[in-house]
């Protein structure tokens, strides 16, 4: 395995040290760590596009149980988000169990694709990014220059690649 298959892997495994920080800080922190959770999300974020740059220019075919994973992470993060804002209560408890019941229902119904597991997060940022606005209009803005600064860096590659592969992800059952 080479180094950056490696240094792929720990990105995307340090996403697991980010869902538990940010449920930890719901718990703990509550509202006032809403700075702090939107830095723990830009940093999810942020080691997503490296971890999968890394991985593909290692040129190495073998795939990792942290890279065949990779996307129950991301949901991880996500369902932790959800837990976060819960815990510091911009979202009711009944909300979010209600919107987590509906994706077992729903994933019991399809099975696992992938393109449903990305699509399970896109709610749960949305809600997150609603909200940071209301609280803090710059913070709100930095996230979405975040969100465009990485289509950007990523381009061509997430209309080319990403967006095909998250079509094809209805029909293939891949995760």
């Amino acid at each position: 395995m080479t180094t950056l298959k490696i240094i792929a892997d720990i990105l995307t495994g340090s996403r697991f040290i980010v869902a538990m920080a940010l449920t930890w800080l719901g718990w703990a922190q509550g509202i006032d760590g809403w700075y702090l959770a939107t830095m723990l999300l830009i940093y999810s974020w942020t080691s997503d596009v490296l971890d999968g740059i890394l991985a593909r220019r290692s040129k190495t075919t073998l795939q990792t149980w942290i890279g065949r994973n990779d996307l129950y992470l991301d949901m991880l993060v996500a369902l932790s988000l959800l837990a976060y804002m819960t815990l510091s209560t911009p979202i009711n408890l009944s909300m979010s169990i209600i919107y987590i019941l509906i994706w077992i229902l729903i994933f019991a119904r399809f099975g696992f694709l992938s393109a449903l597991g990305k699509i399970f997060q896109a709610p749960i940022y949305t809600w997150f990014i609603i909200v940071t606005f209301q609280h803090d209009l710059l913070l709100g803005g930095f996230i979405l220059f975040f969100l465009v600064l990485i289509v950007v860096v990523t381009w061509p590659r997430f209309p080319n690649d990403t967006v095909p592969k998250f079509i094809s992800g209805f029909v293939d059952n891949e995760t």
